[in-house]
């Protein structure tokens, strides 16, 4: 039974397309994902979905008996309200015969009891101040009150944003029980593929249906777009080969066949109004000189706020390479942990020390730091219309479009916005600075597919060191060589690998003998990525990890020794310095030979 249905809808801002004549039937019981670059139209759609908004031509109907409620993507800052008064009353809109409280204020007990499951559910205190909250709090409470209303037609926006990994699941295995119609938008490509039986994808005004999970339809998207290309090289091909024609001179236009001029005049008005693809991003970042080896040293390191400990007796060493991933409850500490390593906080007991040459760029989720009257170009630009990169000078504009901002964008407000825009926006700033240690807090809120998995690649590749804190299974599986958890009592333990890999890890500890059940998205990370369990002891496998790069420093370290003893004059120099020098080089040789043997060795342990 049909819950939703627009009919040849469009919608324009300003001079920009977002909807363009679409046509579109959702219903009763489909979880539909849906996807579409940064500032494509996702939100826009689903305000019109939810009644909020009228397309400005066409028809978007809802069934009359269908209440629908939308959880909105931003979280706000203010609303100095009890937090069970936001749950009752909201701050997401809502469209329904009637209002929430006309239906349970003839069933008093049946609110109250409502009231307790949303807060029991994301773990709530009823009592507590909204503006007080984290955002990540904040966040449980637009989805306890999004969810309270009881709707037929649930629209969710982001609704992982901010949200702990164990929050997250288990929203999940809630929305794979819940009997209505389900629309959302992620960046959460488990959670997309664990929930959506179908895919409404709005690229350039248009609206494509895909009806199969989210991995299916990566594949059929990749073909269609292959299809495509054949097609425009085809059609452009021929419309060259026309316009030549045409060009032919007063010899040509004698044996002209006006059908053909006519299809020529219909070819060039498509090729006019064709819309490209827009392209795709590609960060890169200035980077600095090597770090020293060691990088960040914590030895026996605690902190807490008010004698509640949130870090307790932390040791643990950061090498040169490390990309270290850091997961936890909401409120456990992590953006604390952060500071503690960088040196912004003292711990109150122990010692954090830096290693050499650190150079360090830090992205904090906070979009606090962005003025919104400055344009897009004077938050990257800081004055400066030509950056250094690499060494090498860009024109700002031409920095920005790696970030898919076109120069009439750039010349935008902040304010104008959209979330996966400020995101892009922020790592532009913050990766033009040179850096060999990264530190990204929650880096994937709000970005589109396609941008998350080109910031995958580029951080896949970066050349120094990363902390990373993120509650994106699929983003820390397929990045982090460790992981510190968040325990009980501000203990935090190191396990190698990603979430997969700690959750194995633990599992084998706590449930040895039996199978382990696992939430729906793990099962779902699983079809994505078959990794087989490492032979080699955590220690053992960062010492082979670091081998190349130390057999790399001897090599260069014995050519400049061998260098230096060659110079006749080093050879008139003192017999003692020579003796030195030759004992150095003796010893460097020792010491390589042995790393090689070494590396031999834990490369045949590994592959057994």
């Amino acid at each position: 039974m049909p819950v939703l249905s627009l009919r040849n809808a469009c919608f324009r801002i300003s001079d920009r397309v977002l909807l363009d004549n679409v046509t579109l039937q959702i219903n009763s019981g489909e979880r539909i994902g849906l996807l579409g670059r940064n500032g494509a139209g996702k939100s826009t759609l689903m305000r019109i979905m939810s009644g909020e908004l009228l397309p400005d031509e066409g028809i978007a109907q809802i069934e009359n008996s269908v209440r629908s409620s939308r959880l909105i993507q931003e979280v706000p800052e203010g609303a100095d309200r009890p937090v069970i008064d936001i749950i009752q009353n909201g701050l997401s809109h809502v469209h329904k015969p009637g209002t929430a409280s006309d239906r349970v204020l003839d069933d008093q007990w049946k609110n109250e009891r409502d009231l307790h499951n949303e807060l029991t559910r994301f773990g709530l205190d009823g009592m507590a101040t909204f503006s007080s909250l984290s955002s990540g709090m904040k966040r449980r409470v637009l989805l306890a009150q999004t969810l309270f209303q009881k709707p037929d037609l649930l629209l969710l926006d982001e609704p992982t944003n901010h949200l702990d990994i164990m929050a997250i699941a288990e929203l999940e295995q809630f929305l794979l029980e819940y009997r209505g119609t389900l629309v959302f938008v992620t960046h959460d490509r488990i959670f997309l593929q664990t929930l959506a039986t179908r895919i409404i994808e709005i690229d350039r005004g248009r609206l494509f249906d895909w009806t199969c999970d989210y991995h299916t339809f990566l594949n059929r998207k990749q073909l269609m777009l292959q299809e495509e290309e054949k097609h425009r090289q085809s059609f452009d091909k021929k419309l060259s080969q026309e316009e030549q024609w045409i060009r032919q001179g007063i010899k040509a236009r004698r044996t002209r066949n006006e059908g053909r001029v006519r299809a020529l005049e219909q070819m060039r008005l498509e090729r006019r109004t064709r819309r490209e693809r827009p392209g795709q991003a590609t960060f890169q970042s200035s980077t600095a000189p090597r770090s020293g080896q060691l990088v960040i040293e914590s030895r026996e390191s605690s902190f807490g706020y008010d004698d509640v400990p949130v870090i307790k007796d932390l040791s643990l060493r950061i090498l040169r390479g490390d990309k270290i991933g850091i997961i936890g409850s909401n409120g456990a500490g992590k953006s604390t942990l952060l500071k503690l390593l960088l040196k912004d906080i003292e711990p109150l007991k122990g010692d954090v020390r830096h290693g050499t040459d650190l150079q360090i760029v830090y992205y904090d989720q906070q979009r606090e730091v962005l003025n919104e009257e400055m344009t897009v170009a004077e938050i990257v630009g800081e004055g400066q219309e030509l950056l250094q990169i690499n060494g090498k000078q860009r024109h700002l504009f031409s920095y920005l479009q790696d970030f898919l901002f076109n120069p009439e964008q750039a010349k935008q407000k902040a304010a104008s916005l959209s979330g996966g825009e400020r995101n892009r926006l922020l790592l532009a700033r913050l990766l033009k600075h040179p850096s060999n240690l990264l530190v990204l807090d929650e880096p994937t809120n709000d970005l589109d597919a396609e941008t998350l998995e080109l910031l995958e690649e580029f951080v896949v590749q970066y050349t120094g060191t990363l902390l990373l804190v993120s509650h994106d299974r699929a983003f820390l599986n397929n990045i982090v060589t460790s992981t510190l958890v968040f325990e009980e009592k501000g203990v935090i333990r190191e396990y190698i690998g990603g979430y997969d890999d700690y959750l194995r890890q633990v599992n084998s500890k706590t449930k040895p003998e039996s199978p382990k059940t696992e939430p729906p998205s793990v099962k779902s990370t699983k079809q994505r990525r078959n990794r087989k369990q490492p032979k080699l002891s955590y220690h053992e496998q960062r010492e082979l990890e670091r081998i190349p790069d130390m057999i790399s420093q001897m090599e260069e370290d014995l050519e400049l020794l061998h260098e230096q003893v060659s110079s006749p004059s080093f050879l008139k120099g003192e017999r003692s310095t020579i003796l030195a020098a030759n004992q150095a080089i003796e010893d460097l040789q020792t010491s390589l030979k042995q790393q090689y043997t070494r590396w031999e060795e834990l490369e045949a342990e590994q592959s057994e």
